[in-house]
């Protein structure tokens, strides 16, 4: 009889094929793109392209730019994280369970709408906020602009809250606390424990995410298209959709050679990020039974320090939420006011409802929501289950495709699909959008999946043989039932992720594709910041209805599941339906 390995190679080939034409494919042809004479001339051999990008006057302005902006965010956004993972799993701060569910709310809301709440607010010439102060105090201009590196590392870095913070909470709780009481048994403050003990055994965790924080803002577009180009600060993503889409011949090959150098930037950061998780582990200090974290009194500092993440929570989610409410009912921004509300109307919703350019958007993110995060999550079933089930060299090679797409700037991979699908029907259609999402976001189906196909039992699979059961008959009938939780959640991440994306979009969407983030970016150039608002709400709307929907579905499967699923003899309680 054939062993696991041996019975599963066509399968794990095939995924091979498929996950690198996804994943190494675009990169390839990004190569291939950064030495062609042009779009249409791929393969004619030149060095004009490095060349010009290379020798590009605005390079060294653009390159300082990026490394300001990727630094300032990833610290910004890190020792934040960090602090909001302390104060809620080791202290006595009020509210813990709140403060563990909030910081991950704001994955909801995206980037593109984030920026334009705050624009509204703190646009130098009639930001909201701004305007608010200059009447109350009389300043001759601003106080506050958002149109500058400060701004957009503000921006960045509240955005890159949630991750920081769900990286740094579990290294928060997998450390044993006796450490830190040997300290303070010493006669060590609070503050020299944490200083002396509690961040040097956090270091690797801290290091690690410090450098997810510096992918993240180096792949960022939203903030840096939407604050950093009207106040004519580029970065290295809006430097290359400056190449590609001024003029009436965009040049792709130079936008390859300078992504080239971007993706392999971006690849280093990301095995070094995996490194430095695998080396926090082995800080870990928990051992023994009836572990249980001890809790740091912050005594008068509590209530401060209380308040202090209530304003954390309102920048993030509260101020942006009420500010794009009260836009989408104005016919331009303008101060809360009587006359402000005695304006209010419907206008802005009807003009973006009678949209024909909206509406296809709307149907296109719809299509890519459903359709696409669907086919991604039934390609990442069989990918993780191969990762986790069948342990070959095949297998490892497999893994590290699905994980090396997670390094991929969206600007970049979009660039890389343009050349990608350049000479194929899939050009300029919804067809090659949902291609080059799959290709993007793949990691963030198998992730998840991996972690839940981990929990199976081999007993289960065997038993299923033993009734005459194919490979795919067991997955469909057994396995994939007893993950079905995890599989709705990983639907539910991908397809709001779908929704959500503009990297990728801005460069492969055409008319007639057209995507809802694209369409606000467009609303957004021409300052119709009231259109703005309203296309934004219906599109949180959109990803609500998805979350809550799929979740409504995962909760009486996973009710099933423990109900008919014993942990001591899971063989014997599936029964397998026979043909």
């Amino acid at each position: 009889m054939l062993n696991k390995t041996n019975r599963n190679a066509p399968l794990t080939a095939l995924l091979i094929v498929i996950v690198g034409a996804l994943t190494i494919g675009p990169v390839v042809m990004l190569l291939l793109g950064s030495f062609s004479k042009g779009i249409g001339a791929l393969g004619q051999f030149t060095l004009d392209k490095y060349i010009s990008a290379y020798t590009n006057p605005t390079l060294p302005t653009t390159l300082t730019n990026t490394l300001i902006f990727t630094l300032g965010t990833a610290v910004f956004s890190t020792v934040l994280g960090a602090f909001l993972a302390y104060l809620s799993v080791r202290t006595d701060i009020p509210l813990k369970g709140l403060f563990a569910f909030l910081p991950i709310v704001p994955m909801m809301i995206p980037h593109v709408l984030f920026s334009s709440a705050w624009i509204a607010l703190l646009n130098p010439t009639n930001g909201m906020f701004n305007v608010m102060l200059r009447n109350l105090f009389g300043f001759a201009s601003g106080p506050f602009n958002i149109y500058s590196l400060g701004g957009m590392i503000f921006l960045e870095g509240m955005l890159d809250l949630p991750v920081t913070y769900l990286v740094m909470a579990p290294a928060m709780v997998s450390f044993d606390t006796k450490l830190e009481e040997a300290s303070r048994v010493s006669g060590a403050s609070n503050f020299q424990t944490l200083r002396t003990v509690t961040l040097p055994v956090l270091k690797p965790a801290i290091l690690a995410t410090f450098t997810l924080a510096i992918i993240r803002s180096l792949a960022s577009f939203a903030v840096p298209r939407m604050v950093g180009v009207p106040g004519r600060i580029y970065v290295l993503t809006t430097h290359i959709h400056r190449i590609i889409s001024i003029g009436w011949s965009p040049d792709y090959g130079q936008a390859a050679a300078i992504g080239l150098i971007v993706l392999a930037v971006a690849i280093v950061l990301v095995y070094l990020y995996r490194h430095l998780i695998a080396e926090s582990s082995q800080y870990v200090t928990v051992t023994g039974k009836g572990f249980r974290p001890t809790q740091i009194t912050l005594g008068r500092a509590k209530y401060p320090l209380f308040i202090v993440c209530l304003l954390f929570f309102a920048l993030l989610v509260v101020i942006p939420v009420v500010t794009l409410v009260y836009m989408s009912f104005l016919p331009y921004t303008m101060v809360p006011s009587a006359r402000a509300f005695s304006m209010m109307g419907l206008d802005n919703w009807k003009t973006v409802i009678a949209n024909p350019a909206v509406l296809r958007a709307l149907k296109n993110s719809t299509f890519l929501a459903t359709v696409g995060a669907t086919l991604a999550i039934t390609l990442s079933i069989f990918a993780a289950y191969i990762i986790v089930k069948v342990k070959s060299k095949a297998s490892s090679v497999l893994e590290s495709l699905t994980f090396l797409s997670f390094s991929f700037p969206g600007m970049i991979i979009g660039v890389g699909f343009m050349w990608f699908l350049v000479k194929t029907p899939l050009y300029a259609t919804i067809g090659g959008l949902l291609l080059a999402y799959l290709g993007t976001y793949l990691p963030y189906g198998v992730r998840p999946l991996r972690s839940a196909f981990t929990q199976i039992d081999v007993e289960l699979e065997e038993s299923a043989r033993v009734f005459g059961a194919n490979f795919l008959r067991s997955l469909r009938d057994i396995v994939v039932p007893l993950i079905a939780p995890a599989v709705i959640s990983a639907w539910v991440l991908t397809a709001s992720m779908f929704i959500r994306e503009l990297s990728v979009s801005v460069v492969l969407s055409r008319p007639g594709t057209e995507v809802l983030t694209v369409e606000i970016m467009k609303l957004a150039d021409d300052g119709l910041w009231g259109q703005v608002a309203a296309l934004g709400l219906i599109m949180v709307g959109l990803s609500t209805v998805l979350v809550v929907g799929a979740n409504l579905l995962r909760i009486p499967l996973a009710q099933s599941k423990v109900k008919n699923v014993k942990t001591d003899t899971q063989a014997e309680q599936v029964a397998l339906p026979l043909p």
